[in-house]
């Protein structure tokens, strides 16, 4: 009895597997870390808007030789470390690629890449990142944008090579503009009270 239900759940593992690649399902444990990815930056906090990160990235030189032939595109995305993602579900990892949240933050994506040499690109970290850790992380994609791939600049449990960013905070910003804008009105209002009365006293003069 023992040995027909390992073989059914054998077999009930087989047809999961085969539904998941007939519907595309893409799970980032089956993915090889074919890409090397390094992450470099001023020392401290990084500040969202202000400052860049410097990424350098290339083929793992010990896999097979033609192992990235298939890679049509490279894309770099910024990615919450664990301690960011504690009790918030929005931003929560998950097997799955469709439904993972761990990166967000598109930085670049190159086509048609030559990763025979190692290549480096500069981003500037954008005004909508949030206060968080973070990571970056390349998927390679094949020519359909399946995921084929990955690499990146932290271990394997993410807990190396983090970086730590300040967001610009949407309450700051928006007093900020609010501010500006009742200044403005302020003085526009100011001026065309003032056109207002001495048109008046023209007007009454002139009567």
């Amino acid at each position: 009895m023992a040995a027909g239900g390992r073989l059914l759940a054998s077999f009930l593992l087989l047809v999961s597997c085969f539904a998941q690649t007939s519907y595309g399902i893409v799970l980032f444990s089956s993915l090889q870390r074919t890409l090397v990815v390094t992450a470099s930056h001023k020392q401290g906090v990084l500040k969202a808007g202000e400052d860049t990160i410097t990424v350098t990235w290339g083929l793992n030189q010990s896999i097979p030789s033609g192992t990235d032939s298939g890679y049509k595109t490279i894309q770099f995305k910024l990615c919450y470390g664990p301690i960011s993602q504690l009790d918030r579900a929005w931003r929560k990892t998950v097997d799955n690629l469709d439904k993972d949240r761990t990166c967000q933050f598109k930085m670049v994506a190159i086509a048609n890449p030559h990763t025979s040499a190692n290549q480096t690109f500069d981003w500037l970290i954008g005004l909508d990142v949030p206060t968080a850790t973070y990571f970056v992380r390349a998927y390679a994609y094949d020519s359909e944008g399946i995921s084929v791939a990955y690499g990146q600049n932290t271990d394997a449990q993410k807990t190396s090579n983090l970086i730590a960013i300040q967001g610009i905070t949407g309450r700051h910003l928006s007093i900020y503009v609010s501010s500006m804008c009742f200044s403005a009105f302020s003085v526009l209002s100011l001026v065309g009270f003032f056109y207002l009365e001495k048109r008046r006293v023209r007007m009454s003069q002139q009567k």
